[in-house]
């Protein structure tokens, strides 16, 4: 079986249940509704990864203006296929490609993956002092009490 893996932003063969699956049982969007994951990726650049014979085994996602600034989210690879180096694939494709060839900030948060995105040129934040957020009640309460 051939085990390379095919990257696609082909919005048709995006797997929705899937992706709903996995962002529904992440930390980030825990128990997210499909209807919100539809809408979230129809104002995104979605990224699919695909396996010959395991269909897709990951995704990702940029919201961006194609000019200046880029945030990726929601990048999750399959239990199944996970430490192949997939993840870091998909966000490769995504600072690479020629639509982010201007953008001169790319954005993304994460718990757990810091090693993924600093072999990419991600970095801790150079002026964190002026970085704002305004975070939902619900989103803020989550994250109070997430680990």
């Amino acid at each position: 079986m051939d085990s390379a893996i095919e990257l696609s932003d082909d919005p048709a063969r995006i797997d929705l249940g899937r992706v709903h699956g996995w962002l529904a049982s992440s930390y980030w969007t825990p128990g997210i509704a499909r209807e919100a994951v539809e809408r979230q990726n129809a104002g995104s650049h979605c990224l699919g990864a695909y396996r010959s014979g395991h269909g897709q085994v990951g995704f990702a996602r940029m919201i961006s203006d194609r000019a200046s600034f880029a945030w990726l989210a929601d990048v999750w690879v399959d239990e199944s296929v996970r430490g192949q180096g997939i993840g870091r694939q998909m966000v490769r494709w995504f600072v690479e490609h020629p639509d982010y060839a201007t953008v001169r900030r790319f954005a993304l948060t994460t718990a757990d993956a810091h090693g993924v995105y600093a072999a990419l040129g991600f970095t801790p934040l150079l002026r964190p002092e002026r970085v704002m957020e305004r975070l939902s009640p619900e989103f803020a309460a989550m994250l109070r009490v997430a680990p």
